[in-house]
């Protein structure tokens, strides 16, 4: 049991209230992932202004998806999975990108699936990537600037994945039907 604090209106820091206001008023309550980051304004204002940048990069929907997921599933994050799984449905993602992600298996195109890869390959070298999956990465069609975006989708994930870690963030009912467990 996590004994961290799942703010209300009422009960959050006078800097993290707006922003909670904010969030209800867009998705109709507070999700559990604020509600814990409102404990510390700057965490929240920081989380939420890579989220906005990431959203504004070259990246369309599907390849949002592709890097939220991956780091998502890799991190094995109870809360973001499910939640980025109906933010995908929201967005029109097609479904079969949304299942292989969570079920770890082949993506539906190669460009993708090369950004599953060099994203995974981010995550698990600490960004100490090879020449090699630098090149396979050119090679599907990305660019330097696509894998600094992807360091910025990394960035706001360890955000998240890390806070619902030691949180033990609860899921919300607008994500339950997309409850996720990692395969072993």
């Amino acid at each position: 049991m996590s004994d961290f604090t799942l703010h209300t209106l009422e009960t959050a820091p006078e800097k993290s209230k707006e922003m909670l206001q904010d969030a209800e008023q867009q998705m109709g309550s507070i999700p559990g992932l604020y509600a814990v980051m409102a404990e510390s304004p700057e965490t929240y204002k920081g989380y939420n202004a890579l989220h906005s940048l990431f959203t504004e990069t070259s990246f369309n929907p599907e390849e949002l998806t592709v890097v939220w997921q991956t780091i998502n599933v890799e991190h094995e994050c109870h809360y973001c999975v499910p939640a980025h799984s109906a933010i995908a449905n929201s967005m029109k993602v097609d479904p079969a990108i949304t299942e292989a992600l969570r079920n770890e298996t082949k993506l539906p195109s190669d460009k993708l699936q090369a950004l599953h890869d060099f994203t995974l390959a981010m995550v698990r070298e600490r960004g100490a990537v090879s020449d090699e999956t630098l090149n396979a990465f050119y090679q599907a069609g990305y660019g330097q600037k696509q894998v600094l975006e992807v360091i910025l989708g990394l960035s706001q994930k360890v955000i998240s994945n890390y806070v619902n870690h030691v949180a033990k963030t609860p899921i919300d009912a607008m994500f339950k039907d997309f409850t996720w467990t990692k395969k072993k």
